[in-house]
């Protein structure tokens, strides 16, 4: 039986983030070359609790979806990101662009991610922490 994971989940990739794929079908795509060229994607949703991300133009997925004319819904077969685990991918670096881990530092009396590099990664926009910093600002 699975145990409950309780309190808070903090995740060190947030939704704006620019990541890469290190690993899975994502990670084999080659170009014309035969060169291999992981995806590279900003993330648009992540679920901490699970450990799950979903990357912009990553691990399509095709869905059968039933039309329900009430709700103005069509029916057909609608192509969409799946959930990827979140060890499939890692930030990009903002210095050298290639992957990096991320690291939390205080720096004035606030918390960054900082990469390997040194270099601090900076909040994607519509964050929480960000809307919370711009309320308290005003």
């Amino acid at each position: 039986m699975k145990t409950v994971k309780k309190g808070a989940f903090k995740s060190k990739i947030k939704r704006g983030d620019q990541v890469v794929f290190i690993a899975g079908k994502e990670y084999n795509r080659f170009d014309s070359n035969g060169n291999r060229q992981p995806l590279r994607g900003k993330v648009i949703a992540v679920d901490p609790r699970n450990g799950k991300v979903k990357v912009e133009g990553g691990m399509i997925v095709k869905r059968h979806r039933k039309a329900q004319p009430q709700m103005g819904i069509e029916g057909g077969i609608i192509e969409q990101e799946a959930w990827v685990d979140v060890s499939n991918v890692s930030l990009v670096d903002p210095e050298t662009g290639k992957p990096t881990r991320a690291r939390i530092e205080v720096q004035d009396g606030k918390k960054v991610r900082v990469a390997k590099s040194g270099k601090v990664i900076a909040d994607p926009p519509f964050t929480r922490s960000s809307r919370k910093a711009a309320e308290e600002e005003q």
